[in-house]
């Protein structure tokens, strides 16, 4: 394992395109978090407006940057044809795999962190000044107050969680192109369809396992009854997202040739 730890971050380090996708999520997170601030105002109390939520808004534009990185961690081996040669080094594919999934979850995770505190400072700023204060019944986005660290953290974890998603299915499909519009379709356009579902059951119930959705129910701080999903059981439905594209990655890593 350390071996192949020693081989992918040398190829992740010296991917240029990594290091600006990541400083790219680092930034629309940041930017359209505060674009989303700044477009919402209380000027009484009771605002049916979940700060925090509205503060990390940038996380819909973001995965879809961390969903690029992820997939070309992998995606991009196969497309040049250096796949044969990785896996020539280093025949435990299943290492291999792994060693990918460690480095580039550490790699989405510092990135998260970055965009996350980014954004939840930026909305502190903005909304106190558009009459989100503690006058009308909001705190200025404390991240000692428990929903807020758990939004905060719950948005890092969901960050590191799309990125698995994106490098398990790229493994599976071999096919950077493909392995995108995937993930990207699960992502934005599942909703579109159960938006289309005219019974609010079963639109409450698909809501209950879209990996966006369901994921994002983390970020909630208010009205936590009328979410389809709790908080942790929303993220959890996305982990099981996550897990099962690796498992299948890994089990086309072990059953076909590179």
């Amino acid at each position: 394992m350390r071996q192949a730890l020693h081989a992918e971050w040398t190829k992740l380090r010296t991917t240029t395109s990594l290091g600006w996708l990541l400083l790219a999520t680092v930034a629309l997170t940041v930017v359209v978090g505060a674009l989303a601030a700044s477009a919402v105002t209380c000027p009484g109390g009771g605002c049916a407006v979940d700060p925090a939520r509205t503060s990390l808004a940038g996380v819909y534009l973001g995965q879809a940057v961390v969903v690029v990185a992820a997939v070309l961690a992998i995606g991009g081996e196969y497309g040049t044809g250096m796949i044969r040669t990785t896996f020539t080094a280093m025949p435990h594919r299943l290492v291999v795999l792994s060693a990918k999934a460690l480095l580039l979850g550490a790699l989405v995770l510092a990135t998260a962190v970055a965009a996350v505190l980014g954004s939840v400072l930026a909305g502190r700023l903005i909304l106190t000044g558009h009459g989100f204060t503690p006058a009308h019944g909001y705190p200025s986005l404390p991240l000692v107050d428990g929903p807020v660290l758990r939004a905060a953290c719950g948005t890092v974890l969901y960050y590191a969680l799309i990125a698995m998603l994106g490098l398990g299915l790229a493994t599976a499909l071999r096919n950077a192109t493909a392995a995108i519009g995937v993930v990207l379709g699960l992502l934005y356009v599942f909703p579109v369809i159960i938006g289309m579902v005219a019974d609010p059951n079963w639109q409450r119930h698909l809501e209950q396992i879209a990996p966006m959705s369901a994921g994002l129910a983390v970020q909630a701080t208010i009205g936590l009854g009328s979410q389809p999903i709790g908080p942790w059981a929303g993220l959890g439905v996305l982990a099981a997202w996550a897990a099962g594209a690796l498992l299948l990655g890994g089990l086309v890593l072990r059953l076909r040739d590179a």
